[in-house]
């Protein structure tokens, strides 16, 4: 009953007047705290680069857009979203607590924090689909590109890259899907309220980071993993060969394990096809 009474104390807020997204105000000490706005762009990763190159601006910083025109998903994919309807956002942060070799725990971290602020929007469906995208079912309504700054032994910066479906309903692939059209409002989503309420969990999950909690982050992640502990269909792409087998976890470096016929195989990102019935 109270996570019921919570999910829809948050749904009222995110429907209230819809203010420019670039004038949030998160209960964070700094993510969200500095933010840039604009009506559109390529690509709010390429903008975050060319930001930290000119400004050197504060950890914690966004740059926002209405209109993503060449977005950036992971293998090289193109994020495609309507104008406006939609959340597609870039944060800097400066992990140089991390080395990198240990990079995918900032994955980690993003994921579970975006998990945290939808799990009450989305009566707990939602899921974290290796490495970083966000599914609903065997639907995709979200992913993350984080792209690293490597600065001798330890990350200098990482742009976080995220790209939501909110409140647009109509896709050309079957496999998207959004908020608005899995659990609809009358008047759809507030994005400036989503973002605000995304920025005060990812915060949260990132000082846990931080303060080296890796234990409990990884148990958070695994708890809302795509598949973990079923049996599925998925491809080796190296070896062109199709195989049965069960998600047992994630190694050091963000390997995915899955246990194929008693023995456990680990797979990078671009070694493994998820078989989506």
């Amino acid at each position: 009953m109270e996570r019921n009474r919570s999910a829809h104390h948050l749904r009222d807020l995110l429907i209230k007047h819809n203010k420019s997204l670039y004038k949030i105000r998160p209960k964070t000490l700094f993510i969200g705290q500095n933010s840039y706005y604009l009506p559109s762009c390529q690509s709010t990763n390429d903008e975050a680069a060319d930001l930290i190159v000119r400004d050197d601006p504060p950890e914690g910083t966004l740059v926002i857009t209405d209109r993503q025109m060449a977005g950036r998903g992971q293998r090289g994919n193109v994020w495609l979203a309507e104008p406006g309807q939609n959340l597609t956002v870039s944060l800097l942060l400066r992990p140089g607590f991390l080395a990198p070799t240990e990079q995918f725990w900032l994955n980690i971290a993003i994921s579970v924090g975006i998990a945290d602020a939808l799990t009450p929007l989305t009566d707990g469906l939602l899921r974290v689909k290796w490495p970083n995208d966000l599914y609903i079912d065997n639907q995709k309504m979200g992913g993350i590109l984080i792209e690293n700054t490597i600065q001798g032994q330890s990350l200098a910066w990482s742009i976080v890259g995220m790209g939501m479906n909110v409140n647009q309903t109509s896709f050309e692939l079957p496999t998207a899907t959004s908020l608005q059209n899995r659990f609809p409002l009358p008047e759809g989503y507030n994005l400036p309220g989503l973002l605000t309420t995304l920025c005060e969990h990812i915060e949260k999950r990132y000082l846990q980071l931080k303060a080296g909690h890796r234990a409990a982050l990884k148990a958070s992640y695994l708890q809302r993993l795509f598949r973990y502990q079923e049996l599925h269909l998925y491809r080796d792409v190296l070896n062109d060969r199709y195989f049965s087998g069960f998600i047992v976890g994630i190694d050091e470096t963000g390997q995915l394990g899955i246990a194929v016929d008693g023995q456990v195989r680990y797979f990078g990102f671009k070694e493994l096809e998820f078989i989506l019935s």
